[in-house]
């Protein structure tokens, strides 16, 4: 059980921020901008089912596709903490996700919010590797139901997202976009020297 509740919590906490809610509630908030507020919160319930169907079929084919392209997980590791280091310095350089959208009110939940601002490159490199380093049926339950937490939260912000610009106010979202950004980097180093470690060491036999 204490192994089971720590995996739940560390998996919890990666896919909290990568998914960077405090980075894209500010492209949601731009985006849906004309929007009035029932709508918004109709837009931010669709955007966190498209999310949630996103992230689970990427992590559930994960092995899968690294075995049909031939592609080592440690060589994706690597692959994909570079970009996960580069979304992360963005963040902390102040380059965020925002995009604006002109003219008449459009649908905006699948494409752009949910792919690409929110499931970017990055996510999609660690949801395929989550997919490939769970190999059993109880890690695979348990890595799931802490994404899905983890949707849920990011959906929270959506909906809130109003309240939370209010409260926080642009310079708030902005610094907490910046530790987002940092924890990001920290993230990709340690899947960069995972990757490599594991390509220096000889493996018996």
């Amino acid at each position: 059980m204490g192994e089971t509740l720590k995996l739940l919590v560390a998996v919890f906490l990666k896919f909290f921020f990568l998914l960077a809610p405090f980075a894209v509630v500010t492209a949601f908030l731009s985006l849906t901008r004309s929007y009035s507020e029932h709508a918004r919160r109709r837009t931010a319930i669709r955007t966190t089912v498209a999310i949630m169907i996103i992230c689970l079929c990427l992590s559930l084919t994960g092995k899968y596709l690294f075995a049909l392209f031939g592609i080592t997980l440690d060589a994706f590791r690597i692959g994909a903490g570079a970009l996960l280091f580069l979304s992360g310095l963005q963040m902390v350089m102040g380059s965020g996700k925002e995009e604006r959208v002109e003219g008449p009110e459009q649908d905006v939940a699948v494409v752009p919010l949910a792919i690409p601002i929110t499931v970017g490159p990055a996510t999609t490199g660690a949801l395929l590797i989550m997919g490939a380093e769970f190999d059993t049926m109880p890690a695979r339950l348990t890595a799931s139901a802490a994404l899905f937490l983890a949707i849920l939260v990011v959906g929270a912000v959506f909906y809130l997202g109003t309240r939370i610009e209010k409260l926080l106010g642009p310079r708030g979202i902005a610094i907490l976009t910046k530790l987002t950004g940092l924890f990001l980097t920290s993230l990709a180093a340690q899947m960069i020297f995972t990757g490599i470690q594991n390509f220096l060491v000889v493996k018996p036999g």
